[in-house]
Protein backbone atom coordinates (compact mmCIF):
# COMPACT_ATOMS: atom_id res chain seq x y z
CA UNK A 1 0.00 0.00 0.00
CA UNK A 2 0.84 3.59 -0.26
CA UNK A 3 -0.43 7.30 0.48
CA UNK A 4 -0.42 8.85 -2.70
CA UNK A 5 -1.42 12.50 -3.99
CA UNK A 6 -1.69 12.52 -7.70
CA UNK A 7 -2.93 15.16 -10.24
CA UNK A 8 -4.00 14.00 -13.61
CA UNK A 9 -4.34 15.92 -16.52
CA UNK A 10 -6.84 14.35 -19.20
CA UNK A 11 -6.16 16.85 -21.92
CA UNK A 12 -2.83 18.36 -22.28
CA UNK A 13 -3.19 21.69 -24.57
CA UNK A 14 0.65 21.45 -25.68
CA UNK A 15 1.44 18.62 -27.99
CA UNK A 16 4.83 18.96 -28.64
CA UNK A 17 5.81 18.55 -24.60
CA UNK A 18 3.32 18.45 -21.89
CA UNK A 19 2.52 16.99 -18.36
CA UNK A 20 0.20 14.14 -17.89
CA UNK A 21 0.26 13.53 -14.44
CA UNK A 22 2.40 14.27 -11.34
CA UNK A 23 2.45 13.34 -7.44
CA UNK A 24 3.82 11.70 -4.58
CA UNK A 25 3.80 8.80 -2.35
CA UNK A 26 5.07 7.16 0.90
CA UNK A 27 5.07 3.74 0.54
CA UNK A 28 4.68 0.95 3.24
CA UNK A 29 7.26 -1.80 3.15
CA UNK A 30 7.54 -4.22 -0.11
CA UNK A 31 4.80 -1.96 -1.87
CA UNK A 32 4.91 -2.59 -5.11
CA UNK A 33 4.04 -1.79 -8.79
CA UNK A 34 3.80 -3.79 -11.92
CA UNK A 35 5.06 -5.38 -14.02
CA UNK A 36 2.94 -2.70 -16.09
CA UNK A 37 3.25 -0.57 -19.19
CA UNK A 38 2.45 3.13 -19.03
CA UNK A 39 1.70 5.05 -22.48
CA UNK A 40 4.09 8.22 -21.40
CA UNK A 41 7.06 8.83 -19.63
CA UNK A 42 7.39 8.33 -15.82
CA UNK A 43 10.24 10.00 -13.83
CA UNK A 44 10.41 9.14 -10.27
CA UNK A 45 12.61 10.72 -7.63
CA UNK A 46 13.43 9.34 -4.88
CA UNK A 47 12.62 11.68 -1.62
CA UNK A 48 13.80 9.24 1.22
CA UNK A 49 14.51 5.30 1.96
CA UNK A 50 15.05 2.44 -1.01
CA UNK A 51 13.98 0.57 -3.12
CA UNK A 52 14.48 -1.53 -6.63
CA UNK A 53 13.58 -0.96 -10.08
CA UNK A 54 13.42 -3.20 -12.61
CA UNK A 55 13.26 -4.02 -16.38
CA UNK A 56 13.63 -6.56 -18.38
CA UNK A 57 16.41 -8.04 -16.56
CA UNK A 58 18.44 -5.35 -15.66
CA UNK A 59 17.81 -4.25 -11.67
CA UNK A 60 18.31 -1.08 -10.12
CA UNK A 61 18.83 -1.06 -6.57
CA UNK A 62 18.01 2.82 -5.51
CA UNK A 63 18.03 5.28 -2.76
CA UNK A 64 17.59 8.77 -1.56
CA UNK A 65 18.68 11.21 -4.28
CA UNK A 66 18.37 9.15 -7.35
CA UNK A 67 15.90 9.31 -9.91
CA UNK A 68 14.62 6.40 -12.57
CA UNK A 69 13.05 7.13 -15.78
CA UNK A 70 9.66 4.33 -16.86
CA UNK A 71 9.83 4.66 -21.03
CA UNK A 72 6.61 4.72 -22.98
CA UNK A 73 5.47 0.86 -23.38
CA UNK A 74 8.00 -0.52 -21.36
CA UNK A 75 7.52 -3.18 -18.78
CA UNK A 76 8.78 -2.27 -15.56
CA UNK A 77 8.32 -3.75 -12.01
CA UNK A 78 9.29 -1.43 -8.87
CA UNK A 79 9.11 -2.17 -5.14
CA UNK A 80 10.09 -0.60 -1.81
CA UNK A 81 12.31 -1.81 0.46
CA UNK A 82 11.12 -3.74 3.37
CA UNK A 83 13.00 -2.16 6.34
CA UNK A 84 13.35 1.07 4.92
CA UNK A 85 10.57 1.38 2.06
CA UNK A 86 10.85 4.67 -0.36
CA UNK A 87 8.74 8.18 -0.77
CA UNK A 88 8.96 9.32 -3.96
CA UNK A 89 7.65 11.61 -6.23
CA UNK A 90 6.80 11.60 -9.70
CA UNK A 91 6.16 13.15 -13.24
CA UNK A 92 4.40 11.74 -16.23
CA UNK A 93 5.02 13.50 -19.50
CA UNK A 94 5.03 13.16 -23.22
CA UNK A 95 4.76 15.01 -26.74
CA UNK A 96 6.12 14.90 -29.87
CA UNK A 97 9.27 16.14 -28.44
CA UNK A 98 9.24 14.45 -24.74
CA UNK A 99 12.35 12.04 -26.28
CA UNK A 100 14.27 14.69 -27.21
CA UNK A 101 14.44 16.47 -23.75
CA UNK A 102 15.04 13.12 -22.13
CA UNK A 103 18.32 12.44 -24.56
CA UNK A 104 18.58 16.12 -23.28
CA UNK A 105 19.46 14.42 -20.16
CA UNK A 106 21.65 11.95 -20.81
CA UNK A 107 18.68 9.45 -20.32
CA UNK A 108 17.41 6.93 -22.88
CA UNK A 109 16.78 3.00 -22.65
CA UNK A 110 20.54 2.20 -21.46
CA UNK A 111 20.38 5.20 -19.28
CA UNK A 112 17.71 5.00 -16.99
CA UNK A 113 18.66 5.93 -13.55
CA UNK A 114 20.56 9.22 -12.15
CA UNK A 115 21.38 10.94 -8.82
CA UNK A 116 20.03 15.19 -9.04
CA UNK A 117 21.72 17.28 -6.32
CA UNK A 118 18.44 19.38 -6.12
CA UNK A 119 15.78 17.01 -5.30
CA UNK A 120 14.60 19.58 -2.29
CA UNK A 121 13.34 21.70 -5.25
CA UNK A 122 12.15 19.12 -7.55
CA UNK A 123 9.81 18.45 -4.29
CA UNK A 124 8.79 21.81 -4.28
CA UNK A 125 8.23 22.25 -7.91
CA UNK A 126 6.17 19.04 -7.61
CA UNK A 127 3.62 20.39 -4.42
CA UNK A 128 3.59 23.45 -6.61
CA UNK A 129 1.91 21.82 -9.29
CA UNK A 130 -0.25 20.09 -6.82
CA UNK A 131 -1.75 23.25 -6.01
CA UNK A 132 -3.33 24.02 -9.33
CA UNK A 133 -6.16 21.54 -9.92
CA UNK A 134 -8.29 23.61 -11.60
CA UNK A 135 -8.56 22.92 -15.38
CA UNK A 136 -8.62 26.69 -16.09
CA UNK A 137 -6.32 28.15 -18.89
CA UNK A 138 -4.08 30.06 -16.79
CA UNK A 139 -3.45 26.90 -14.54
CA UNK A 140 -2.50 24.76 -17.63
CA UNK A 141 -0.08 27.64 -18.42
CA UNK A 142 1.42 27.63 -15.29
CA UNK A 143 1.97 23.95 -15.20
CA UNK A 144 3.48 24.20 -18.13
CA UNK A 145 6.17 26.39 -16.98
CA UNK A 146 6.59 24.54 -13.96
CA UNK A 147 7.48 21.44 -16.10
CA UNK A 148 10.11 22.89 -17.86
CA UNK A 149 11.51 24.46 -14.53
CA UNK A 150 11.26 20.79 -13.31
CA UNK A 151 13.95 19.90 -16.16
CA UNK A 152 15.76 22.83 -15.74
CA UNK A 153 16.43 21.40 -12.22
CA UNK A 154 17.51 17.97 -13.25
CA UNK A 155 19.50 19.17 -16.16
CA UNK A 156 21.71 21.36 -13.92
CA UNK A 157 21.81 18.56 -11.20
CA UNK A 158 21.81 15.47 -12.99
CA UNK A 159 24.59 12.58 -12.86
CA UNK A 160 24.01 9.52 -15.36
CA UNK A 161 24.94 6.14 -13.87
CA UNK A 162 26.04 4.33 -16.82
CA UNK A 163 24.58 0.86 -17.53
CA UNK A 164 26.01 -1.85 -20.46
CA UNK A 165 25.06 -5.51 -20.44
CA UNK A 166 25.49 -7.00 -24.51
CA UNK A 167 25.21 -10.57 -23.60
CA UNK A 168 23.60 -12.97 -26.04
CA UNK A 169 20.91 -13.90 -23.85
CA UNK A 170 20.29 -9.97 -22.62
CA UNK A 171 20.08 -9.21 -26.55
CA UNK A 172 17.03 -11.62 -27.24
CA UNK A 173 15.21 -10.80 -24.58
CA UNK A 174 15.49 -7.34 -25.46
CA UNK A 175 14.37 -8.18 -28.52
CA UNK A 176 11.77 -10.35 -27.57
CA UNK A 177 10.26 -7.18 -25.68
CA UNK A 178 10.85 -4.96 -27.81
CA UNK A 179 9.00 -7.15 -30.42
CA UNK A 180 5.90 -7.68 -27.48
CA UNK A 181 5.48 -3.80 -27.14
CA UNK A 182 5.41 -3.43 -31.22
CA UNK A 183 2.96 -6.46 -31.74
CA UNK A 184 1.03 -7.21 -29.13
CA UNK A 185 -2.02 -5.89 -30.12
CA UNK A 186 -2.03 -8.08 -32.84
CA UNK A 187 -2.89 -11.27 -31.53
CA UNK A 188 0.76 -12.75 -31.48
CA UNK A 189 1.74 -15.86 -29.70
CA UNK A 190 5.10 -17.08 -27.79
CA UNK A 191 5.44 -19.15 -31.12
CA UNK A 192 5.39 -15.69 -33.24
CA UNK A 193 8.06 -14.23 -30.89
CA UNK A 194 10.10 -17.43 -31.32
CA UNK A 195 9.64 -17.25 -34.69
CA UNK A 196 10.51 -13.44 -35.24
CA UNK A 197 13.46 -14.27 -33.14
CA UNK A 198 14.97 -17.27 -34.83
CA UNK A 199 15.33 -19.23 -31.92
CA UNK A 200 13.28 -22.49 -30.43
CA UNK A 201 10.40 -21.97 -27.73
CA UNK A 202 12.37 -23.95 -24.94
CA UNK A 203 15.32 -21.46 -25.31
CA UNK A 204 12.84 -18.41 -25.30
CA UNK A 205 11.09 -19.77 -22.54
CA UNK A 206 14.84 -20.71 -20.17
CA UNK A 207 16.35 -16.67 -20.99
CA UNK A 208 13.12 -15.30 -20.30
CA UNK A 209 12.78 -17.29 -17.29
CA UNK A 210 16.58 -16.56 -16.27
CA UNK A 211 15.85 -13.03 -16.83
CA UNK A 212 12.93 -11.99 -15.56
CA UNK A 213 11.57 -14.87 -13.82
CA UNK A 214 8.54 -15.39 -15.62
CA UNK A 215 7.69 -17.46 -18.84
CA UNK A 216 7.90 -15.40 -22.11
CA UNK A 217 3.48 -16.06 -22.14
CA UNK A 218 2.87 -14.52 -18.99
CA UNK A 219 5.46 -11.94 -19.75
CA UNK A 220 2.86 -11.49 -22.73
CA UNK A 221 -0.18 -11.66 -20.28
CA UNK A 222 1.17 -9.17 -18.14
CA UNK A 223 1.86 -6.87 -20.94
CA UNK A 224 -1.54 -7.10 -22.33
CA UNK A 225 -3.27 -6.59 -18.90
CA UNK A 226 -1.37 -3.74 -18.37
CA UNK A 227 -2.11 -1.75 -21.45
CA UNK A 228 -5.72 -2.78 -20.69
CA UNK A 229 -5.69 -1.44 -17.27
CA UNK A 230 -3.94 1.60 -18.64
CA UNK A 231 -6.33 2.59 -20.71
CA UNK A 232 -10.19 1.38 -18.93
CA UNK A 233 -8.26 3.91 -16.83
CA UNK A 234 -7.39 7.09 -18.98
CA UNK A 235 -9.60 6.33 -21.87
CA UNK A 236 -13.73 6.29 -22.70
CA UNK A 237 -12.90 3.26 -24.83
CA UNK A 238 -15.77 0.70 -24.34
CA UNK A 239 -14.43 -2.25 -22.73
CA UNK A 240 -14.84 -4.11 -26.94
CA UNK A 241 -12.64 -1.41 -28.15
CA UNK A 242 -9.62 -2.03 -25.57
CA UNK A 243 -9.92 -5.74 -25.23
CA UNK A 244 -9.30 -5.75 -29.16
CA UNK A 245 -6.32 -3.29 -29.15
CA UNK A 246 -4.81 -5.43 -26.33
CA UNK A 247 -4.59 -8.63 -28.90
CA UNK A 248 -7.89 -10.66 -27.69
CA UNK A 249 -10.44 -11.64 -29.98
CA UNK A 250 -13.13 -10.09 -28.31
CA UNK A 251 -14.17 -8.36 -24.63
CA UNK A 252 -15.29 -12.09 -23.23
CA UNK A 253 -11.94 -12.98 -23.83
CA UNK A 254 -10.44 -10.22 -22.62
CA UNK A 255 -12.24 -10.00 -19.48
CA UNK A 256 -11.56 -13.77 -18.43
CA UNK A 257 -7.74 -12.92 -18.52
CA UNK A 258 -8.46 -9.81 -16.73
CA UNK A 259 -10.52 -11.12 -13.81
CA UNK A 260 -8.02 -14.23 -13.47
CA UNK A 261 -5.25 -11.50 -12.96
CA UNK A 262 -6.90 -8.49 -11.50
CA UNK A 263 -9.61 -10.42 -9.32
CA UNK A 264 -12.20 -8.51 -10.78
CA UNK A 265 -14.15 -7.80 -14.26
CA UNK A 266 -12.85 -5.13 -16.49
CA UNK A 267 -15.87 -2.56 -15.88
CA UNK A 268 -15.30 -3.03 -12.20
CA UNK A 269 -11.97 -2.14 -12.17
CA UNK A 270 -13.11 0.81 -14.23
CA UNK A 271 -15.42 2.11 -11.69
CA UNK A 272 -13.02 1.19 -8.85
CA UNK A 273 -10.35 3.99 -10.35
CA UNK A 274 -12.72 6.48 -10.87
CA UNK A 275 -14.03 6.14 -7.69
CA UNK A 276 -10.37 5.92 -6.17
CA UNK A 277 -9.45 9.06 -8.22
CA UNK A 278 -12.01 11.19 -6.87
CA UNK A 279 -11.26 10.04 -3.53
CA UNK A 280 -7.87 11.20 -4.29
CA UNK A 281 -8.47 14.40 -5.03
CA UNK A 282 -10.12 14.99 -2.38
CA UNK A 283 -7.16 14.02 -0.01
CA UNK A 284 -4.80 16.26 -2.37
CA UNK A 285 -7.40 19.02 -1.68
CA UNK A 286 -7.14 18.61 2.19
CA UNK A 287 -3.29 17.93 2.23
CA UNK A 288 -3.05 21.43 -0.06
CA UNK A 289 -5.19 23.14 2.14
CA UNK A 290 -2.81 22.40 5.36
CA UNK A 291 0.62 23.00 2.90
CA UNK A 292 -1.02 26.37 1.84
CA UNK A 293 -0.83 26.99 5.57
CA UNK A 294 2.21 26.63 6.42
CA UNK A 295 3.62 27.83 2.72
CA UNK A 296 5.23 31.28 4.22
CA UNK A 297 6.83 28.79 6.69
CA UNK A 298 8.13 26.35 4.05
CA UNK A 299 9.56 29.68 2.02
CA UNK A 300 11.25 31.69 4.81
CA UNK A 301 13.34 28.71 5.85
CA UNK A 302 14.22 28.39 2.39
CA UNK A 303 15.62 31.99 1.69
CA UNK A 304 17.65 31.25 5.26
CA UNK A 305 19.42 28.69 4.14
Amino acid sequence: MEDSYVLQLLKPKFKDFHLCFCGFAECKPLHSYGPAARPNYILHYVMKGKGIYQVGETKYQLKEGQAFLIEPESLTFYQADKKEPWSYLWVGFGGTEAQRFVRDLGLNSRQLTCECEYGKELEKIVFEMLQHTHSTVENLYYLQGKLYQFFSVLARGIEIQQYVDDTKESIHVQEAIAYIKNCYSKKITVEDIADYLAINRSYLYTIFKNSLGISPKDFLTEFRISRGKEQLTLTDLSVEEIAVSCGYRNSLAFGKVFKQKIGMTPTQYRNDNRKVARERLISVQNELKEYKKHKKIYVGEGEKE
